[in-house]
């Protein structure tokens, strides 16, 4: 007989928190809001309840924020360093894997940096909030 822990509701929330990072903090850096857009429309890391019922045990769902940490880590240092490709691909399968689509391999972000030029996006947080 095998025991496995289940997934709690503060880890699924995380997962979803991390994948809203992408897309406010970290997309935006490297992609035009068109392309952004269309990530979501083709639910690039989608995280419906469906899929936190296929992340079922605490193994997986460390697994999946373990890997999205890293990629956000590796994405958000500024510089995108050749020796990150392979650390890189590898938390991108694990999270192909574990269900959500990633359909992203380390190049794209190396030539998304040098063709990006405007700095300003609607995915991006206020820096301020008019209050009337």
């Amino acid at each position: 007989m095998k025991i496995v822990f289940a997934s709690t509701p503060g880890q699924t929330e995380h997962i979803a928190e991390l994948v809203r990072h992408l897309y406010s903090n970290v997309f935006p850096m490297y992609f035009a809001d068109d392309d952004i857009k269309e990530f979501e429309q083709l639910k690039v890391l989608e995280t419906s309840s469906q899929y936190f019922n296929d992340i079922n045990t605490l193994q997986d769902a460390f697994q999946v924020m373990t890997c999205l940490q890293t990629i956000i880590s590796i994405l958000e240092c500024g510089v995108l360093y050749e020796n990150y490709i392979k650390l890189f691909n590898i938390n991108a399968e694990i999270i192909q894997k574990s269900g959500l689509f990633f359909p992203f391999e380390f190049e794209q972000f190396l030539e998304s940096k040098t063709l990006k030029k405007c700095i300003f996006s609607t995915y991006t947080k206020a820096a301020n909030e008019l209050l009337i």
